[in-house]
């Protein structure tokens, strides 16, 4: 008997890579040239990572000379937090204190929380409501208890566990009132909705490579060319001094083409998306009444379902629903293994054991009518076992 289809639906922690990306991938994975070298091999490979900025740049609605590329999301937050840090606090000792969402992913939280043990920095999460909105009102109060001390102020534009957006714009303003930079991560964004970096104001935006249908181990940090950026990695200078090492070609140019495609396919995939989630949704809904929608019902990711199940432990409701060839998650894969109460849920007012006792489908561009059909056939049982399980 044949083995039944994976049913994938963890897009949020990877999704697979576009045949535009892979193609453009394998295609340099032979050419040899180092993109600093100065020989005609050298300069060919430099070529191509020059014309891939100027695509993510286009893509994204900034200047090539913005695009910093990185070794993926976790490192652009790492320089963007760190390095802006640095930076502001060098031209003005004053500068400690850093804002940031209390829902922000572990790559800018835990370089956050590095500032304040190693370097001085007085860290504040500021809160968000029941959908996991920034409050707005919070983050005002923050800002104008004592401005001249703001070192910079992070905000994800999208919250990779329950797909909440948050409300950029009205972020930005704040903080320009004050000339406070503002960082936002913007992972789960690019390709799910409209990014826009000129447009919307912020100061450096971080992009996975792996997460819009590119290769992992490659990403962008675009930061504006004023921005006074410190380096974390000190070597040949690459990538305009910010960031030394030298360039994967070949990830570079597959992330380019996947950012391209992702932009350019956004609206598209987006409608395609929101239907099959809000399909999801319903039909767990009619096989588990009793389970809870977290996150924001209007202002969310298209592709994001993030539920509660009560009386389950997530993680053996996961390993269940494993069994049967249908893959989740119950948060943060960069955390996952873990057993602890997701500090997302925590800070919408959520209880731990509400917290562990949640999954997240995220659904991408190979999800299909038959991987949500998948779920609601599955879904009953094995809540019914993990229910089990905890009596």
């Amino acid at each position: 008997m044949k083995d039944a289809p994976t049913v994938y639906l963890d897009h949020a922690a990877t999704t697979p890579m576009t045949d535009v990306a892979f193609e453009a991938l394998t295609a340099r994975l032979r050419e040899v040239g180092n993109a600093s070298s100065l020989h005609a091999s050298g300069r060919a490979a430099r070529r191509v990572v020059e014309e891939s900025r100027e695509t993510v740049a286009q893509a994204l609605n900034c200047r090539p000379g913005e695009v910093v590329f990185t070794s993926g999301g976790t490192e652009a937050d790492n320089l963007a937090v760190k390095g802006l840090y640095w930076g502001r606090r060098a031209t003005d000792p004053r500068r400690t204190r850093v804002l940031a969402s209390a829902v922000e992913h572990h790559a800018v939280l835990d370089p956050v929380d590095w500032l304040a043990e190693h370097e001085g920095a007085d860290v504040e999460h500021v809160a968000v409501d029941e959908l996991g909105r920034l409050d707005l009102e919070a983050l005002r109060a923050g800002i104008e208890r004592d401005p001249g001390s703001v070192a910079l102020l992070t905000v994800m534009w999208a919250n990779n566990e329950v797909g909440t957006l948050q409300p950029i714009t009205e972020v930005v303003a704040l903080a320009a009132e004050h000339g406070i930079p503002v960082h936002t991560d913007a992972v789960q964004a690019v390709g799910a909705v409209p990014v826009d970096f000129a447009a919307c104001g912020v100061d450096a935006l971080t992009v996975s490579g792996h997460k819009v249908g590119g290769p992992q181990g490659v990403g962008a940090l675009l930061a504006r060319r004023e921005l006074a950026l410190v380096p974390l990695l000190h070597g040949g200078g690459q990538e305009r001094d910010v960031r030394s090492g030298t360039l994967d070609v070949p990830a570079i140019a597959g992330f380019a083409a996947a950012v391209e495609l992702a932009v350019k396919q956004q609206h598209e995939h987006a409608v395609r998306l929101a239907a099959l989630r809000d399909r999801l949704v319903d039909v767990v809904r009619r096989e588990v009444p009793d389970v809870v929608v977290n996150g924001s019902p209007t202002d969310r990711l298209p592709g994001n379902v993030h539920l509660s199940f009560p009386g389950c432990e997530g993680d053996s409701l996961l390993m269940l629903l494993d069994a049967r060839g249908i893959e989740c998650s119950t948060g943060s894969a960069c955390s996952a293994g873990v057993p602890q109460p997701s500090h997302v849920l925590l800070a919408m007012g959520r209880s731990a054991e509400e917290a562990r006792g949640s999954l997240r489908f995220s659904l991408g561009h190979t999800s299909t009518v038959a991987d949500v059909e998948a779920v609601a056939a599955a879904i009953a049982p094995c809540v019914e076992r993990a229910r089990a399980a905890r009596a």
